[in-house]
């Protein structure tokens, strides 16, 4: 038999082979005194990359937008992306819906959606200890999200400016009111199964599934604050003159005054899953990924990379944001906000690469990559002389402080390899894309790595 522990020799070999090499020192030395990682940014590509780009929206939205410490990403995306063409039917300078209003919402109702696939899991006798209820139970409440999701809040709950429902706390760093959520919810499961194993009515586990809900609505109420029913929206425009809408609904708002300029229901969801199990052409969902019961499920049209590019650029030069998620921290120089495979030289440094060692497929099936977060991309450059995409910007939600006051660069090729998802009205789809549509979605396991950006 093999025996693979270390021993003494083999540690020894270990040793003599790194101070053979007098260069192992010279790295040492640099990063054991500073980030090892940005000990290894490329100068070239700093230099070479500009943030200038052939096709751009004609009016970007302002101000930057920062989700600070909470994983909102997706919301911050979807509403950066909305605003363009909000700001310019009303002649704004500039503006934001508000992130916290679709928080609260999604916080309340994907609590309700956790303890409903709770009970739905008990009564398909699904053990606690096992691999479905286990990852359940593993983060029953988190910040982010998928485009599916937020087509349910907006349909159901609407949209306010910014200004009616500011942050608060526990918008911008999250994680203590999740951490009261997921101990109540998991606490509240416990409740839920126990009714079921003792042979509870539906009729039953309704009524202390709204106990619990009571609870859960009062915890989030007092942590975000609760939006009021009707609101009322003072402004100035661009030329300073004073303009008030409502008192009206949320919903009514968004009906009235974004729907007609931006309407997500005209938007599809766009994924590019390069694992030999997963085909493109056909639609996939991931179990138990939603936020709404009773809403729409999470459904993603498999299409190759190349597509998911060439329709990206077609929305941009129509003047059109693009809302997507990717994989954000392989290969980024944050500071001057680069999307590059070339960004690093890590072989130089370590003597090896990182992060590309494995295929696109295989980074997916052995948990080095995945979607991680959202963004939306607002300019493009096009080589005139071949018709090839060289690069994108994307407008991120971290602040001025990072990228280029805000705004980062992407190369074709970090595309191709860490984009995974990508939102854009069905009018630029082909038929045969958009009919894929009409298929009985593939039930891909609720830890799949496509159901990512959700938690």
């Amino acid at each position: 038999m093999v025996d693979y522990n270390l021993s003494a020799e083999e540690l020894n070999d270990f040793r003599a082979k790194f101070y053979a090499e007098s260069r192992n020192l010279l790295a040492q030395n640099v990063c054991t005194k500073t980030n090892p990682i940005e000990a290894c940014a490329s100068r070239k590509i700093v230099e070479e990359t500009q943030h200038v780009f052939t096709h751009k929206i004609e009016a970007e939205g302002k101000p930057i937008t920062n989700q600070k410490n909470s994983g909102r990403c997706w919301l911050f995306a979807i509403l950066n992306v909305m605003r363009t063409s909000f700001m310019k039917q009303h002649n704004l300078d500039e503006f934001e819906f508000s992130q916290a209003y679709l928080f609260f919402w999604d916080k309340v109702e994907r609590c309700n959606y956790f303890l409903h696939n709770i009970i739905e899991t008990a009564k398909r006798e699904e053990p606690v200890e096992g691999r479905l209820v286990s990852f359940l139970l593993c983060d029953p409440t988190c910040d982010g999200g998928q485009w599916d999701m937020i087509v349910n809040l907006i349909t159901r709950h609407g949209v306010v400016p910014k200004a009616c429902f500011p942050e608060s706390y526990s918008c911008e760093s999250s994680v203590r009111m999740n951490s009261l959520l997921k101990s109540k919810l998991r606490e509240y499961a416990k409740a839920l199964r126990d009714l079921i194993e003792n042979g509870a009515t539906d009729e039953e586990l309704k009524a202390r599934l709204k106990e619990q809900m009571t609870v859960i609505y009062r915890i989030i109420g007092i942590c975000l604050g609760i939006p009021s029913e009707k609101i009322t929206w003072e402004y100035y425009d661009k030329t300073k003159n004073y303009n008030c809408v409502g008192p009206i609904t949320p919903l009514n708002f968004y009906e009235i005054y974004v729907k007609p300029y931006f309407d997500v229901n005209d938007k599809v969801c766009l994924v590019t899953d390069p694992r030999p199990s997963n085909p493109y052409g056909k639609l996939y969902t991931v179990d138990c990924l939603g936020n709404v019961v009773g809403g729409r499920t999470t459904r993603y049209n498999n299409q190759p990379v190349e597509l998911l590019m060439k329709l990206c650029a077609e929305s941009i030069k129509d003047n059109e944001p693009v809302w997507f998620g990717c994989d954000v921290n392989k290969r980024l120089i944050d500071k001057h906000g680069i999307h590059d495979l070339n960004a690093y030289n890590f072989k130089l440094m370590f003597g090896t690469d990182v992060h590309v060692g494995l295929s696109k497929a295989d980074r997916l099936l052995f948990g080095d990559s995945m979607m991680v977060h959202a963004m939306a991309f607002t300019a493009v450059s096009i080589d005139p002389r071949d018709g090839k995409i060289k690069k994108f910007r994307i407008e991120n939600s971290w602040g001025e402080d990072h990228g280029q006051k805000g705004y980062h660069v992407v190369s074709s090729e970090w595309f191709a390899n860490f984009v995974f998802e990508a939102v854009v009205d069905k009018k630029y789809v082909p038929a045969d894309v958009m009919a894929v549509f009409d298929q009985e979605p593939i039930t891909l396991p609720a830890w799949d790595p496509m159901g990512t950006l959700a938690y």
